[in-house]
């Protein structure tokens, strides 16, 4: 959530700063601005779109060689104009921030005991004034921030310009991602990568405490403890045009399409080989994965589902316990710790606050085996977990996650053969009959969307409905939850997930005609179990939509309708079953108009608690 873009060049850095902010719009905000150097300090903010700032910029014709810019997703104050980043302090101080400074009420206490007026109700404006208190003593930016930040609490990612220095642009980070991009004669600094594939493919990612400044002719850094330090330049491998919508009318239909090749890219280093290998997931892999005798999941949103889709998988074929756990939960729970256990830490972006938290927290608890399934190479969660498995779904821009999701339980799929084998419980035969389901997977998701315009039809009822419920029985039913999750998104119908069995437990007092029953029905073993819930459904009016398998026997009658997808896929069917879901959730927020790539209220990459 949130996005900071800075720069320091011989050219006007405003198009850079606005052109970095749209890059980020994906993340989630409510509000846009940016100040610039340019003989004194020039800020300008506004609520809504960066669209708006835009016009508003290019009304006053700002410019300057010098600026930061953001987008705000409120925590401290509501989504107002004087909430809006910059903040300003002093003579010409301005300040972006991303993250919680958790002891901002007692520093607000001693500023303004100390003469500083406080205008914005967000814990970021005790930033810029404690800045600017150690610029009155004589500091100079750069150590004044190192000073300032050494006092927060919290997690914070900050860029900081002072008009009373026009040749540095100085940044700060701890538990909030920041990264620099390096040019010829120009700096930049964002949060996220993709704001700065226009101007540079060279970054380098800061770690937790550092303090970084800017000039033209380069940069320096220092740790927590103020030592000069050195971190390795990375060439990132992000495509500019990946961030680009092309033939699609939203990033989520984009990325919805873009499954087959993300999940094909993701096992490219198993499908074309003969057997498993451990080293998949590290080089120490075989060691740890051997001698491990739990597994313990740590996740937030869609990715604490696709560990409860793994919780089946690891117990029903590595037959090894399986616990998954949401992160925020977790890492305030008196859990009993496992030393002997691998703990598995999902997220798309891999700087999820809450998923970093209870990582940090299982390593107190005596965890010492710890592995992260990730999409982002240089993320703070890959960096600080001991094995590691990268999936390659590219960048991800809808907030409502897709891809990442059907390349998350790829890679849980792979974790659990791989823990089966080490364990004596897959043949060679069975290897390589997965194997070769895995190859074919992509294909069959191809088969999947080619359901599209039926899936359309269904979503002008949805529409017009409040409220929806999702069944599914065993390893299907996280993938009810997911679908569930996806139209509250995007479309704001209220819809509830549930195993199919318990619906008689309470839920079936819900059912009439204007409530829609989604099931999730694959040829599998529970198939009649789900069969006598579905008629439980019909008896008190329900209409029911069902995604069946191509080979079940379930017959499309007065409400019950019926999507017929690919023959059963076994143990990957969950896998090809959330795509419809998916797509539902997509063209139901179309029918109702809804901003599908940026939903109310929401941010794609969560990084305060």
């Amino acid at each position: 959530m949130c996005g900071i873009v800075g720069a320091i060049a011989q050219r006007n850095v405003v198009p850079i700063l606005l052109e970095g902010l749209r890059r980020l719009e994906y993340r989630g905000y409510d509000s846009a601005g940016l100040a610039v150097i340019n003989g004194g300090l020039h800020r300008l903010r506004s609520v809504g779109r960066v669209a708006e700032l835009a016009s508003r910029v290019a009304a006053q014709n700002i410019n300057g060689h010098l600026g930061i810019a953001h987008t705000r997703w409120a925590t401290h104050g509501a989504p107002t104009e004087r909430n809006a980043h910059p903040h300003v302090s002093g003579n010409g101080l301005a300040v972006v921030h991303n993250g919680i400074v958790e002891n901002h009420d007692s520093i607000r206490r001693r500023l303004a005991d100390s003469g500083y007026l406080f205008v914005s109700d967000t814990d970021t404006e005790v930033i810029a004034h404690l800045i600017e208190y150690y610029l009155r003593q004589g500091a100079r930016l750069f150590d004044a921030t190192r000073r300032a930040v050494a006092e927060l609490t919290g997690a914070y990612a900050i860029a900081i310009i002072c008009a009373e220095e026009p040749g540095r642009l100085v940044v700060a980070r701890k538990g909030a991602p920041l990264l620099l991009g390096l040019g010829e004669g120009e700096n930049f600094a964002a949060s996220d990568a993709s704001a700065l594939l226009q101007v540079t493919r060279r970054m380098i990612y800061l770690e937790d405490g550092d303090v970084a400044e800017l000039g033209l002719d380069g940069f320096r850094i220092v740790d927590a403890a103020g030592n000069a330090v050195e971190r390795p330049v990375h060439l990132s491998q992000l495509n500019a045009d990946a961030v680009e919508l092309g033939q699609y009318r939203h990033f989520m239909q984009k990325e919805i399409f873009e499954q087959p090749g993300a999940v094909a890219a993701t096992l490219e280093m198993v499908t074309g080989a003969p057997s498993l290998s451990a080293q998949l997931f590290g080089v120490e892999a075989q060691e740890v994965l051997a001698r491990v005798n739990a597994v313990t999941i740590v996740a937030c949103g869609t990715s604490f589902h696709a560990g409860l889709v793994a919780r089946y998988w690891i117990e029903g074929v590595a037959r090894i316990p399986c616990n998954p756990e949401i992160a925020s939960e977790y890492r305030y729970r008196d859990s009993v710790p496992n030393p002997d256990a691998l703990v598995v830490a999902i997220s798309q972006s891999g700087e999820t606050a809450d998923t970093l938290a209870a990582l940090a927290h299982a390593k107190t608890l005596g965890h010492r085996h710890t592995l992260s399934i990730c999409n982002v190479p240089e993320s703070a969660l890959v960096r600080q977990s001991d094995l590691r498995f990268l999936t390659r779904a590219g960048p991800e821009i809808g907030v409502a996650s897709t891809k990442a999701f059907t390349t998350q339980l790829a890679t849980l799929f792979l974790l659990t053969l791989v823990l089966a084998k080490l364990r004596g419980r897959l043949t060679p035969e069975e290897e390589k009959r997965h194997i070769a389901a895995l190859r074919h997977l992509p294909s069959a998701l191809s088969r999947v969307l080619a359901l599209e315009p039926q899936i359309a039809e269904w979503s002008q009822k949805f529409a017009e409905k409040e409220h929806a419920l999702f069944l599914g029985r065993g390893v299907h039913y996280p993938i009810a939850m997911e679908g569930a999750l996806k139209l509250k998104e995007i479309s704001y119908i209220h819809a509830e997930a549930y195993p199919a069995g318990e619906l008689k437990h309470g839920p079936l007092a819900l059912v009439d005609r204007n409530m829609p029953v989604v099931a999730v029905a694959p040829n599998d073993a529970l198939l009649e179990k789900l069969k006598a819930n579905l008629q439980e459904v019909r008896a008190r009016g329900g209409e029911l939509y069902v995604f069946a398998d191509a080979d079940s026997q379930i017959q499309e009658t007065e409400g019950v309708h019926i999507i017929k997808m690919t023959d059963h896929a076994g143990l990957l069917s969950p896998i090809l079953h959330v795509i419809p879901l998916q797509l539902l959730a997509y063209h139901a927020a179309l029918q109702k108009g809804t901003d599908v790539d940026k939903p109310r209220n929401l941010a794609k990459s969560v990084t305060v608690e």
